[in-house]
């Protein structure tokens, strides 16, 4: 045998084996293929199997979020519709014309007043209150109530200062007062069906 020969043989075993191992190989990558999509169908099937058992419990949660949703926006709606009815209380005490207001300033200052001699303060928007009211009050009710000069951010009414104790008379004060004892109430006549 020649070495050609010896070659040309060596070479034939060389791709019979090659192709041994790459029909070997396809084999094994056609296992390994088969293989794979059995475990993908599975984690599938499995996937859908448990979001079939969990669906409902989904849309149920998904209900009650929703449902939870509109509650909070309907509270929201409720506590301005209150918000809104003590605001327009305060805009009809800004509002009241001048006897209704100076008779209610009068009844809030014989009940405020505790020594006689406190120092009244004002906003700085009053229209009504001035010296010559006080005075009068003052010599129909035995007080000796001054003015102060400095005047203060808020609606109307007033602020009495005796020292360290201050009685807060301002509309706003009294509208928050009003709020917290009349809001159940206003809460019952607005929404009680």
């Amino acid at each position: 045998m020649s070495l050609a020969q010896i070659t040309e043989k060596i070479e034939l075993d060389a791709r019979a084996e090659a192709e041994k191992i790459l029909e070997r190989s396809r084999e094994q990558e056609t296992g390994i293929r088969r293989s794979a999509e059995a475990e993908v169908k599975k984690l599938e099937d499995a996937a859908k199997s448990r979001f079939d058992r969990e669906r409902p419990e989904i849309f149920k949660r998904r209900d009650i979020v929703a449902r939870l949703d509109v509650h909070k926006i309907h509270l929201d709606a409720q506590r301005r519709l209150i918000g809104d009815v003590f605001r327009e209380g305060l805009e009809r005490l800004k509002n009241l014309d001048k006897g209704k207001y100076l008779a209610f300033c009068r009844g809030l200052l014989k009940e405020a007043v505790e020594s006689g001699d406190e120092v009244m303060e004002i906003s700085s928007g009053e229209k009504y209150i001035d010296s010559g009211w006080l005075g009068e009050f003052n010599n129909a009710n035995g007080t000796k109530i001054t003015l102060s000069n400095e005047r203060r951010d808020f609606s109307g009414g007033f602020i009495l200062n005796k020292g360290r104790i201050r009685i807060n008379c301002s509309w706003e004060m009294l509208m928050q007062a009003a709020q917290e004892r009349l809001e159940n109430e206003v809460v019952y006549r607005l929404f009680s069906a």
